[in-house]
């Protein structure tokens, strides 16, 4: 193991597991080199240096990378049950299938998983945590994990969840307009290579145009993105033509709300933006509801930035939002034939609040607990 840096600040003492004496924890990055990896580093470089060693693990292609991280540069270490010796707090950000078997073993070698895919974000035994929200699920882990929510979801929860709090939410029916960047780099790749080809020209006008132009370089997505809105996002859930993504935001929504029985209705859409997914949310709630109880609300809600003044052209946008953490909400309206009802925009940054920042907030909340780990 490696030590904490002599001149490093102390902080507050570990209480570690088993015969582990108390000191300050160690922590693993698994998945360092990915997209939302590099967000991850660069959190933790702004954050409250509360970390003794940070150890960055990634595939064996990237071993032999420096990473900066708290303004030094690491080594990257290859995925091996090794490298969870000593490790107190270990974040995944890798594809399902590694976390379904990575996880487990990380867990065994007494660290508390952080865990950003789906593979564990519907077991019963494994919390899903937004600590704006639920911040105390994390307490109970019988698995030793605890997941964050996709990316579309987490645009949206924390605004909702300080509704819920006062008014008792009832029923969600969500439009999203997610980035590209919600497909991996693969998504942003394909993006830039379509606008390529379309720009200076006068595409768009005619059927199939935008879709010969870019020709096969659909990347992950089933129609042209540039210049145009691609209604689906996810994979195809057998035999009801419901989205993967779309089943997420109901499932998750209802998981981290406590709410089992939630209606939840939602159709994902992918649009032209890099970065920055976007809600358009009727949300339907137990009691009465006005525009200025919700913006008392959502103005003091941990996490939220209410900009809401339509007549000065103030509404949340994602080229506004990108690289900031909070969500943030506008076009806050009652439904006009429901007083119960609430209609609004939600706009948030998908690599940031949507996946790397809630994976380091709920670390954070992990070592904040101390000797319950």
């Amino acid at each position: 193991m490696i030590p904490a840096e002599a001149g490093r600040p102390s902080h507050e003492v570990f209480a570690g597991t088993g015969a582990r004496t108390a000191r300050t924890p160690h922590l693993a990055v698994v998945g360092a080199t990915g997209a939302v990896g590099s967000v991850l580093l660069g959190l933790l470089s702004e954050h409250a240096d509360i970390w003794g060693e940070i150890r960055l693990i990634a595939s064996p292609r990237s071993a032999g990378r420096k990473l900066t991280v708290r303004g030094e540069e690491v080594e990257v270490v290859a995925l091996t049950e090794d490298v969870f010796d000593g490790i107190d707090v270990a974040m995944f950000d890798v594809p399902d299938e590694i976390s379904a078997r990575w996880a487990p073993v990380a867990v065994a070698k007494g660290a508390v998983v952080v865990d950003n895919s789906g593979a564990f974000r519907m077991d019963p035994d494994v919390p899903l945590v937004v600590p704006e929200v639920n911040a105390c699920a994390a307490r109970v882990r019988p698995r030793g994990i605890i997941a964050v929510p996709n990316c579309t979801t987490l645009s949206m929860i924390v605004a909702l969840g300080a509704l819920h709090a006062e008014y008792g939410l009832r029923e969600l029916v969500v439009s999203s307009y997610q980035a590209v960047s919600g497909a991996g780099q693969a998504g942003i790749e394909t993006l830039r290579a379509q606008l390529s080809a379309v720009s200076g020209t006068e595409l768009g006008t005619t059927p199939g145009d935008v879709r010969r132009a870019v020709g096969d370089t659909l990347g992950p997505f089933a129609a042209p993105v540039a210049l145009n809105v691609v209604p689906w996002a996810g994979s195809l859930v057998p035999d009801d033509g419901w989205s993967s993504e779309e089943l997420k935001i109901r499932n998750e929504s209802r998981k981290i709300l406590g709410l089992p029985d939630l209606r939840v209705s939602a159709t994902c859409v992918r649009v032209p933006v890099l970065t920055g997914h976007s809600a358009s949310v009727h949300a339907r709630f137990e009691r009465e509801v006005t525009v200025a109880g919700a913006h008392e609300i959502l103005a003091a809600a941990p996490g939220v930035v209410l900009c809401d003044d339509p007549a000065e052209g103030e509404f949340p946008t994602p080229c506004d939002v990108v690289g900031t953490d909070p969500t943030w909400v506008g076009r806050v309206r009652r439904s006009l034939d429901d007083p119960r009802g609430l209609e609004l925009f939600v706009c948030g940054d998908n690599l940031r609040k949507g996946a790397a920042l809630n994976t380091v907030q709920v670390g954070e909340l992990v070592v904040g607990e101390n000797s319950s780990l």
